[in-house]
């Protein structure tokens, strides 16, 4: 792909006055990358996800195939993407110039990008409710409050999830969304003030907020894993998280799990990946990179499953009923059965306040790196905006009261419904078939000039990663896409006991369409941009701009390599007087 700026620019082009290339920013220092990375891949599936995938799947034996797709899907997608924004110092959209045909891949990542801004910010704007509700002692939703008297503290839980912070109770179902419940809507408000506030300067401030965003939830983590091990029945929690029941690994569902994990928690394909590492320096070691956060990204999903089924473990023991009548998966286990078994620890209050406070910085770190990858990608496309501060600050709030008019539909009576339907579409087989486009075998010479420096095993490692390329991740990838498309047709989408009606269902699968269609529109008009045979004309769109790659001035150890436009037509010379001077003055020295 990109290599062939190696082999031969395009075609001629008009001589155009050049557009004044201004700086890129930087990151800081190498930590705030990594802590920027880790911190957008650790997120809130990392907690509330991977540990009930495990025990639904078989336990310790989910890990096998966890770790096969971690190998051959989640790392050289993970690379490609990293390798695309270093090297390309772009973002989604204007890094395409390397192959105008694929353009489309950067806008359907923009795509799933603002749809996964648009519902995610609802959890931390749930989180906010349930941090300012924990400074309530007793907590609104133990049996010590005066209202749940009467109840048992399961169904505390139940009920205020479902009536005080959704509402749902109020609701029919999606063709019924109810009024806004001002309460979220305020604390939605108030998670976008802090996104905004936090990007305000870019790089410069999410990367210096990102050494507390990213690095607190380790602390709670471990906390909880001591606070955890002393509970009576925490055991009995990790033996059933751990357990294995080999017989799953002959069920695909186990696997398409495995690989749905894999793309939720590292954020392969929505573009924030891609636009953070087209801040780094050219020679940064990609390589090194994608080995550390994607091998502590699923470390941290492991680990956080001990703190999740050791508490989860001793609620059984205290309720006396198994594990798995406890457990529970997504936002239930965040929502309702963690903080029901928080409820039962002593010093409820301060458990549930780390706990929550942990879950906001989560989902913090995870939308920087999503707004980045939206924010990043208009900015290069109109580069003024970047120049201009003033420009730059009215198009990030212009940005985030756009998403936060839009999430208030999510957060009504019925917005949950809402929110079901837009998680469960925006991240499927639209994503799978941009990451298949993303399968390109020609950038492995690129990657190579970028770690020249870099050392040996690394470049020995590239071939790995070129095999996977070529034969592995899009085998795997067609495997997931067949199955997802098996289970939509056979199974109905739910929430609860509602089931969505058709209707619904078609309006998810459009979600889907709109992301990877993208592909197919912009691929046209990149042909029909082109002259000649059709061909010639799809030659020509996957050859590499002139300007590919112009826009870095901050190379550290080596000037860009561009082409110089060739001239490729018949073209006349006219004389000069100097012309004929010169011919006579070597005369007259013969």
């Amino acid at each position: 792909m990109a290599s062939q700026s190696h082999d031969g620019s395009r075609p001629p082009s008009p001589a155009l006055p050049q557009q004044p290339q201004h700086p890129r920013e930087q990151w800081g220092s190498k930590n705030e990358f990594l802590l920027s990375c880790i911190g957008y891949c650790v997120g809130l599936g990392n907690v509330w996800r991977f540990p009930y995938l495990c025990y639904r799947n078989g336990g310790g034996v989910f890990l096998i195939p966890y770790f096969i797709m971690l190998f051959f899907t989640g790392m050289p997608l993970f690379l490609m993407e990293l390798s695309l924004g270093q090297y390309g110092s772009a973002g989604p959209i204007t890094v395409w110039k390397c192959c105008p045909l694929l353009k489309g891949i950067g806008i359907g990542m923009l795509c799933v990008s603002t749809l996964v801004c648009l519902y995610y910010n609802v959890i931390i704007a749930w989180t906010f409710y349930y941090l300012g509700s924990s400074f309530q002692s007793p907590l609104p939703w133990s049996c010590d409050a005066p209202a749940n008297a009467p109840l048992c503290v399961s169904v505390c839980v139940s009920v205020f999830c479902s009536e005080r912070v959704l509402g749902v109770v109020n609701s029919h179902g999606l063709q019924d969304p109810g009024p806004v419940r001002w309460e979220l809507a305020l604390c939605l408000l108030a998670a976008w003030v802090i996104i905004f506030l936090c990007m305000l300067k870019g790089i410069r401030s999410s990367g210096k907020v990102v050494y507390v965003t990213a690095t607190f939830p380790y602390f709670v983590l471990i906390v909880l894993i001591i606070r955890g091990a002393t509970l009576e029945g925490s055991l009995q929690g990790v033996a059933f998280y751990l357990t294995p029941v080999w017989d799953r690994l002959a069920n695909a569902q186990v696997w398409n799990d495995a690989a749905s994990q894999i793309f939720y928690s590292l954020g392969i394909g929505v573009g924030g990946l891609l636009s953070m590492a087209s801040y780094n320096k050219f020679d940064n070691n990609v390589i090194r990179d994608t080995l550390v956060i994607t091998i502590g990204n699923c470390g941290t999903s492991f680990f956080a499953g001990f703190a999740i089924f050791s508490i989860l473990g001793h609620m059984a023991w205290r309720k006396g009923v198994p594990v798995e009548q406890v457990a529970d998966t997504g936002p239930g286990l965040a929502f309702v059965a963690y903080p029901e078994a928080l409820a039962l620890l002593p010093g409820s209050v301060f458990w549930s306040i780390l706990f929550f406070l942990m879950l906001f910085m989560l989902g913090v770190d995870t939308l920087f790196g999503n707004m980045e990858g939206i924010t990043t990608a208009v900015l290069d496309e109109f580069p003024q905006l970047r120049v201009n501060m003033k420009h730059k600050i009215l198009f990030l709030a212009l940005l985030c009261f756009g998403f936060y008019l839009m999430g208030l539909l999510l957060v009504t009576d019925g917005g949950i419904y809402w929110f079901t339907l837009i998680d469960s579409f925006s991240t499927s087989f639209g994503l799978i078939i941009i990451t298949l486009f993303m399968c390109v075998n020609q950038f492995c010479q690129d990657i190579v000039d970028m770690i020249c420096l870099c050392p040996p095993w690394c470049t020995k490692l590239l071939l790995y990663f070129k095999a996977c390329w070529v034969f592995c991740t899009p085998f795997l990838l067609l495997f997931i896409l067949t199955y997802i498309f098996l289970e939509m047709y056979r199974t109905s989408l739910h929430y609860g006991t509602y089931v969505y009606p058709l209707w619904g269902k078609a309006l998810g699968v459009c979600i889907g369409v709109v992301c990877c269609i993208q592909i197919p529109i912009w691929a046209t008009v990149a042909i029909c941009k082109e002259s000649g045979t059709l061909k010639d004309r799809f030659q020509k769109a996957i050859r590499p701009l002139n300007s590919w790659r112009v826009n870095n001035l901050n190379i550290s150890t080596q000037e860009p390599r561009v082409e110089p436009e060739r001239i490729e037509g018949p073209f006349t010379v006219t004389l000069t007087e100097m012309d004929f001077t010169g011919i006579a003055w070597e005369s007259s020295e013969a």
